[in-house]
């Protein structure tokens, strides 16, 4: 059993480590947490736990709101829930967009027949940059598909790769110069199916092993 509980707390010391210490005495794990919101002395605590029941979720709840410094306690559907896995498009402008195209296309056929996957994109240029933002993919929750679009990347952007893969992220690429193509489970020349398989390659609705596509250049 995952829920998600959105917490309003003084934005002040100690108050973090009081509510994932009440969790622990409660014997429920915590799958991901996350803080921000700061706004007139307050902040929002996001929390997704499992492993209780429902007594133990709502005795849980009832201590954490007699925390000090907590302000309110809040069930909430969890992000899986409401934006389930996600495909980041990272590189040029124009490339990302018609990338986007395809995977916004494809999702949403998936999303009417009950799957939940969100796509986000950052436009970026430049080795430092992108290397930067291909290794915070494994960082990111939910996470399931990188797609760099580009029309140049190599050095330091193919070793960021080869972590995100063993992070166990799949990593699409548009056909470009340079070595990053070389180290993807795919490269796709048109940009737009690019998204759509990306899209594919996580959708549980979709008829595509992405295990039987690696290396493969389309």
């Amino acid at each position: 059993m995952k829920i998600a509980l959105d917490i309003i707390v003084e934005d002040k010391p100690g108050v973090l480590n009081a509510i994932t210490g009440e969790i622990y005495r409660s014997n429920i794990n915590i799958e991901h947490i996350n803080t921000g919101e700061k706004r007139r002395g307050r902040a929002k605590v996001y929390i997704e736990i499992e492993g209780g029941g429902d007594k133990k979720v709502e005795d849980l709840k009832a201590r954490l709101s007699k925390i000090d410094g907590v302000k309110s306690v809040k069930e909430v559907p969890t992000f899986s829930e409401v934006y389930g896995k996600r495909i980041i498009v990272v590189g040029g402008g124009a490339q990302v967009a018609e990338v986007a195209r395809g995977a916004i296309s494809e999702a949403d056929r998936h999303n009417i027949r009950g799957e939940k996957i969100s796509v986000d994109t950052i436009p970026l240029v430049g080795e430092e940059r992108l290397e930067k933002a291909v290794r915070a993919v494994a960082r990111l929750s939910r996470a399931k598909v990188l797609v760099l679009a580009g029309s140049l990347m190599g050095g330091k952007i193919s070793e960021a790769v080869k972590e995100v893969r063993d992070r166990g992220i799949i990593v699409i690429s548009l056909k470009m110069a340079g070595s990053v193509p070389s180290v993807c489970d795919l490269v796709v020349t048109d940009p737009i199916q690019a998204g759509v398989m990306a899209v594919m390659a996580i959708a549980d609705t979709a008829e595509f092993d992405i295990t039987k596509q690696r290396g493969r250049v389309y």
